[in-house]
């Protein structure tokens, strides 16, 4: 009678039913309290059936391919989020330059020595550095022109371009005879790693599904971590055999031709792609990594911003001194003198002397333990980047940083007991690379180009990478004197003020990426763009 009435309970969103009236009436337990009101684990099990149901619809629209049902069908019924994978081959195929990074930073930790003395420069520690910091000048232009290769040629080419000094520069290190071959070589190499520098993170950011773009971009930390490890584990026989360090460089040439066969079933930016007019095969390859819900929306974000830029095909590098990219290549730049000026280089060089003050004199194991420090952090970053987001994980990171400094300072500094104080050093010293590898590695990368507009991302990240070089440079070559002059305790101090001011700075003038399509941080960044209601 109270539905003839028009009468709704207000524990019921519909009218009740004569049925239900009838209970009131018959004093009995009504049954609308369980027909409209189920209990939690009822009304949870209904959600994930509609959900299930409307996915399944999904699989069934026609214009899906079987394989791509079949695919998600698979994800229904597991229940596992596998919107990564699609993805994940390409992301890897460009993290093995990555490896390459690495291998060749380690590469001539324990062969200085047996390359020196058979190549006649033993003893001479100008000559020996010189064929270190080679490869910085050659990765610092490297780093100036990948901006410019990116925007003719897209990531896909130019990663196959940039094989060429790096196996060429293997191969003529490897067979070296003479002084002038192995700067050559070492020069070759870091040329093509100043490019890859700036070119996985764009790549990787370009690719990668907005909800895993962060998780995505760590993995070329963890190619970085796994490149060093393997160069440190090669070259542990150099120090028997003195015509080993041939072998472990010609080793080098390896992910070479891996990554130029890799990148020829790898795909190009879909951003570029559009850029260039290739409309279709960024429809394609939104469809196969993105899923085909994504396809209208990403290609809508690309045009407007194309059409916002003026859709020329290559940027100038005037253009970084004009608002809004001038802000981003200033927070770029600084980021990376930040990293630089807190120390890593310096912490890694002096890390094999801290270790050999607890009895480890192996230069290698003391290298190893640091590498697998750092990949243990980059497995954290991966696995949080995504959850916490950047903006948290940089600023905690420099944080950890400053306090590890700081930890080292007092074992120094404080009248402790000297078992005691090695210890605390070690502790410092872990935990040090330990909180980089989580956030100020990982984080400063990736963010760049997250942050940078489609037009001039390229050139951004190759004014910011090349800042890196010259400040990696300078502290490698200003290190050990000022440790000399001052000290241990006051350059480690110095390190964790300038982890404080990085903290502070990222607190400021960092803008949360995480769970935001490119497009949309452009837009939110750039006042010509309309404010959108959502």
């Amino acid at each position: 009678m109270w539905a003839a009435a028009g009468i709704v309970h207000p524990l019921c969103p519909v009218p009740m039913s004569t049925k239900t009236s009838l209970c009131f009436i018959l004093n009995k337990q009504p049954p609308f309290l369980f027909r409209c009101r189920p209990p939690p684990l009822e009304r949870k099990f209904r959600v994930a059936a509609s959900k299930k149901q409307q996915q399944l619809r999904e699989l069934n629209t026609p214009n899906q391919p079987d394989g791509e049902s079949a695919s998600l069908q698979e994800k229904i019924d597991t229940g596992d989020d596998l919107g990564w994978l699609p993805s994940f081959p390409h992301v890897l195929i460009a993290s093995s330059s990555n490896f390459l990074f690495g291998y060749h930073i380690g590469v001539m930790n324990g062969p200085i020595v047996s390359i020196a003395r058979e190549l006649g420069f033993e003893g001479n520690s100008f000559i020996e550095g010189l064929v270190v910091s080679i490869f910085i000048v050659g990765a610092f232009i490297g780093s100036i022109s990948c901006g410019s290769l990116i925007d003719k040629l897209g990531c896909r080419r130019t990663f196959q371009v940039d094989t060429i000094p790096l196996i060429l520069g293997a191969i003529v290190s490897a067979q070296a005879h003479s002084l002038d071959e192995i700067l050559l070589g070492r020069f070759l190499v870091g040329l093509g790693i100043g490019v890859n520098t700036v070119l996985v993170p764009v790549y990787i950011s370009e690719v990668a599904p907005t909800k895993y773009r962060g998780s995505l971009g760590t993995i070329c930390q963890i190619g970085t971590c796994l490149g060093i490890i393997a160069s440190l584990f090669l070259g542990i026989p150099s120090e028997n055999d003195p015509h080993w360090w041939r072998t472990i460089l010609y080793l080098a040439s390896v992910p070479g031709f891996i990554l130029t066969l890799g990148m020829q079933f790898a795909v190009d930016s879909p951003r570029w792609l559009c850029k260039v007019g290739r409309l279709e095969d960024a429809k394609k390859v939104i469809r196969n990594l993105w899923g085909p819900s994504q396809v209208d929306k990403a290609i809508e974000e690309f045009q407007s911003i194309i059409r916002s830029d003026g859709g020329d095909l290559e940027s100038r590098w005037l253009e970084l001194l004009e608002k809004p990219h001038s802000r981003v290549a200033f927070i770029g730049g600084a980021l990376f003198v930040l990293q630089q000026f807190a120390g890593i280089n310096g912490v890694l060089y002096f890390s094999s002397l801290t270790f050999q003050d607890v009895g480890i004199s192996n230069g290698a194991l003391a290298s190893l333990y640091v590498g697998l420090t750092n990949f243990a952090g980059a497995l954290c970053a991966l696995y949080l980047m995504d959850k916490q987001g950047r903006k948290r994980l940089l600023v905690g990171s420099y944080f950890g940083m400053a306090i590890s400094m700081f930890l080292v300072v007092y074992a120094i500094t404080s009248p402790l007991d000297e078992e005691l104080g090695q210890n605390l050093s070690i502790l410092g010293t872990i935990l040090y690379i330990f909180t980089f590898a989580i956030g100020a590695g990982p984080v400063t990368g990736l963010i760049i180009p997250e942050i940078s507009g489609s037009r001039t991302r390229g050139k951004i990240m190759s004014f910011s990478f090349s800042v890196h070089w010259v400040c990696n440079f300078l502290v490698g070559l200003f290190f050990l004197e000022l440790v000399e002059k001052f000290g241990v305790a006051p350059v480690y101090a110095s390190f964790g003020a300038v982890s404080l001011l990085a903290a502070t700075f990222a607190y400021y003038f960092i803008v949360e990426t995480k769970g935001r399509s490119l497009e949309e941080i452009e837009m939110s960044l750039n006042s010509s763009f309309p404010i959108k209601d959502k």
